[in-house]
Formats: structure tokens, sequence, C-alpha cells
């Protein structure tokens, strides 16, 4: 306690209520907050810390009062053989008889006890489903014996994360701080967290094989497990997990430390029901990959970064496919995948040969990012089997200069996909100025007369010329982005990036009034 605090709450509570003493300093905003937080005589008294005021009662203030009246009572009192002890004294009136004594009422409980526990269970299952169990729950258990009992239900504990404290000292504090928090969940576990459905992990680096031990022991209802700077996880923890938890449908073991085979084990015993999974991309990564292209979790729907039924991002992945000694019997792909992402930022090695690989059984595809990736060709997309892309990337940046491009087929992808497509990124391409005159010439000739969905078309870097660029705008009414940089057959001070309709519709005037360039 901070000595000029102690003694500002000491005078406050030796001044008696009232005018301030004789030479005293007129009483300050501050001395008035002290003096309601603890009043003169109301036993209690103040404790400020660095980040918390305290308010603690003090040794039994009444008690001590009661013991000074006495003492100057008794100094009043003569002394035997003084003259005004004997005195003859004066007749006291009979006391009044004493009223009856009331009937002890019982103390109200307050009304946090008389709501119902079944009102209390829906006000905290909100509370829970917008800011989580923690630390709402801890705190709301403290408050009264039914607000600890709505607390304690294990269907209110759903989603928990566990990390030790200390995390990031030294490794023997932290080993102690793991086991003493494991102790802990020996309990919780199966009193708690019978319902758990959300785990996360953060910072195990020695218990955490105890730790998912018992929540496959006490938590059948687990369908999400997350795992961030944990280590010690074995092949037996994982597939322990998956047989004991038919729920388990997502995991997420970026930044931890996880044998590539113990996540393979896991993904075969899971097989079917597996949705999601998230992953770092190590060395290792590639025989996870290779045990999803053989298909063991058909209805995967998220894999990042790796192969998926909905969503795929493989962002910078270096690939480098190896032919198999031996045939292979190809899968049945991912008939659900609605997203894939192989782009980099260098030039990387898939081939129209993996791409078909992975794109033979999703009919469904409607987003593919194959940006860095030269060696994809026309004639290589054209046989996909998706009929529905909304958006396609197959934008070079930065690599066009060292490599051999290809300059023809552009066609084959417009013609394929313009009643479709809304984004379509054609930059640093190398085809020519008749081929993108022919590609880009789809857009005015939809079939049924309709307007084309294009919105967005990148075609910096390109041999686009003039015509080309006024025709593809007057065809598509509902372009709002398009990127003219560095397009060396347009005329100057208009090779730049046009940012919605009135932009657009500039450019085409600007085109249409400009005189032609020499050839």
């Amino acid at each position: 306690m901070a000595p000029r605090v102690a003694r500002r709450a000491r005078g406050a509570r030796g001044r008696v209520r009232g005018t301030p003493p004789a030479g005293a300093r007129a009483r300050s905003a501050e001395d008035w907050w002290w003096d309601r937080l603890a009043p003169s005589g109301s036993g209690y008294h103040l404790l400020q810390s660095d980040s918390m005021l305290l308010v603690l009662p003090g040794p039994e203030p009444a008690r001590a009062r009661a013991h000074r009246r006495a003492t100057r009572r008794a100094q009043r009192l003569p002394f035997p053989g003084s003259r005004a002890a004997g005195a003859k004294a004066k007749p006291r009136p009979a006391p009044a008889p004493a009223p009856p004594p009331a009937p002890q009422q019982e103390l109200d409980p307050g009304w946090g006890d008389r709501i119902p526990l079944e009102i209390l269970l829906q006000i905290f299952g909100l509370l829970v489903a917008a800011d989580g169990p923690m630390p709402f729950l801890g705190r709301a258990a403290r408050v009264c014996r039914r607000w600890h009992e709505a607390a304690s239900q294990p269907a209110l504990w759903h989603t928990v994360t566990l990390s030790p404290p200390l995390a990031g000292r030294l490794t023997k504090t932290g080993a102690k701080a793991e086991k003493k928090l494991l102790a802990s969940l020996e309990w919780l576990m199966p009193n708690r967290f019978s319902q758990l459905q959300r785990l996360t992990l953060i910072h195990w680096k020695s218990q955490a094989h105890p730790v998912l031990k018992l929540a496959s022991e006490s938590c059948p209802r687990l369908t999400f497990l997350k795992l961030s700077d944990c280590h010690g996880v074995t092949p037996n923890t994982l597939l322990m997990l998956a047989r004991a938890c038919p729920q388990l449908h997502s995991l997420d073991i970026q930044h931890s430390t996880v044998e590539s085979m113990a996540v393979v084990s896991f993904l075969e015993e899971v097989g079917p029901r597996m949705r999601k999974l998230w992953l770092t991309y190590n060395s290792q990564t590639t025989a996870i990959l290779g045990a999803l292209l053989g298909s063991c979790c058909p209805e995967l729907q998220l894999l990042e970064p790796g192969p998926c039924s909905q969503v795929l991002r493989l962002l910078n992945l270096v690939w480098l496919p190896k032919p198999s000694g031996r045939a292979v019997t190809p899968g049945p792909g991912f008939p659900s995948l609605e997203e894939l992402c192989l782009a980099g930022s260098t030039c990387n090695f898939v081939s129209n040969e993996a791409l078909g690989r992975l794109l033979r059984g999703s009919p469904n595809l409607r987003l593919l990012d194959l940006r860095g990736c030269a060696r994809i060709t026309p004639a290589g997309l054209h046989d996909l089997p998706c009929q529905e892309l909304e958006q396609l990337h197959l934008g070079l940046y930065g690599m066009s200069d060292r490599l051999t491009l290809a300059k023809e087929g552009s066609s084959l992808l417009t013609h394929k996909w313009c009643h479709t497509l809304r984004e379509l990124d054609l930059s640093g391409q190398g085809f020519s100025e008749k081929d993108l005159e022919q590609a880009l010439a789809a857009f005015s000739g939809t079939p049924g007369g309709s307007q084309p969905a294009l919105c967005s078309l990148n075609l910096r870097g390109t041999r686009v010329t003039p015509s080309t660029v006024s025709s593809v705008i007057s065809s598509c009414p509902g372009l709002l982005y398009l990127n003219l940089e560095s397009c060396r057959c347009l005329p100057r001070g208009l090779k730049r990036a046009y940012r919605g309709p009135e932009e657009v519709q500039w450019c085409l005037e600007q085109l249409l009034t400009s005189p032609p360039s020499p050839s």
C-alpha cells in the first residue's frame, strides 16, 4: 500500500463527518471519493496496488468502539467511600417491560436464487454462444449457489482453450506448470468437459499426449481439435482420438510438431467423416498429400495447404511431382471441390497432368488460381471437367521474360467459360494480338443473347490492341475493373488500371476518339 494512500485512508477514518477540523484544507473531490469507498466508522480500510483497489474489512471495529465506551464509563463511576458514593441514590423508575421478540425472518437469498435453473441455463447459453465459456462461467460460478450450479452444467462447456501458465518461460518451470494443469484436468474433463465439442491446445511442450488421452476418454462429442505450438503428439495419440470420438471431423495442426505418419494414420481411420484439415507445409507434407490424393477422405471440404473438396489452397508450394514406379489406380478425386489455388511467387512445376489428376472428378469447380504456373497450357485447361468456372487467374508476375510462353490458345478458355466467367486474369501471358482478339470476342456473342457476367479483366503486360479493348468494354456493361498497365500496343496515357464503371467508360471514350497508333 502506497504511504500517501494509507495516510489519506487513516485520516478519512479518523475524522468525524461534518465540518472539517480547524486549520484543515478544504476537502477535495478525491477525499470525498475515498470516504465513499470506506466511510468513517464502517470498519473497512483501503489497500491499493498497481492495477487494482481493494476495500478490506478492518479488525472488528465494533468491538473496539464498545471497549472504549466501557472504559470511559468506568472512569466516570465514583470511587467507594467518596462523598458522591455515600449520597442517597435517587430512585430510578422501573424499566418498561421488553417487547416480545419478533419472529425471526429467514435471510433473503437474493434475486439470483429466485431465477429458475432452466432460465439461467438459457441466459448463460446466450452469453457463452457470443463470448465463449471463459471467463464468464468462471466468474458466474462465484455469485451464489444457484449460479454455481448453472455454470457447472457440461452443456455450456462446449468450447475450451487450454494453455499452461508461464508459457515461454524456462523449460523446467513450464513442465511443472503443465503437470499442475494436468492434475486439474483429470477432474475437469469428466465433470465439466464431458460434452466438449471444440478443443484447442496451445504451448503444450511435454504433456500434450496425456491431455489428449483424457479428451479421448471423457469427450466423446469432440468435433474439432486444434494443436498450436504443441510437441510430443505421437501416432497413437491421434489414432486413439479418431477411434474414441466418432464425431471428430476437423483437425488443425498448424505450427505444431506432428509426424506425417501420425496424420496419415489419423486420416485413414477417420476416413469419410473428415471435413477440414489445416497443415503447415514442410518436407513431410508430401506423404499427407499423397494419402489425400489416394481418396482416403472423399468428403474433405477444406485443406490448407492441401487438396480439399471445397477449398484447396497451396500457396507458394514447391510442386515436384515424381513419377511412380508402379501403376497407381486413380481415385474418385474430389467431387465437391469448388476452389483450387496453386498460386506461387516463383515458377513451379505444376503441369497439365498434375492439374488433371487433381481436378479429374471436380465438375463443380468455381475458382481456379494458377498464377505463376507457367507450364499450364490452354489445351490442358480446356480438358478439365468443370463447366461453370467463375474465376480464372493465369497471371505471370515478373517471370515471363525467362520463359517460353504459349502464343495461341486463349480462345479455348473464353469460348468454354464465357457465359460464367466473372473474373479473368491473363497478366503477363504471351498470347499474340490476333489470339487475344479472338479470345475476347467470345464475350460479345454469349449464348442466348444474354449479357456476359465478366466484371474484372486483367490484361497487364499483354499484346492487346485498342480495338480489342473497345470491343470487350462495349460487350461487357458490368465491367468494374480493367487493368491495361504495360500493354505495349496501347497509346500512351491509357496504360493504367481502371476501377469503377465511370473510369472504364472514360477509357472507352478515349479509345474511340484517339487516333490510331502507328503500326
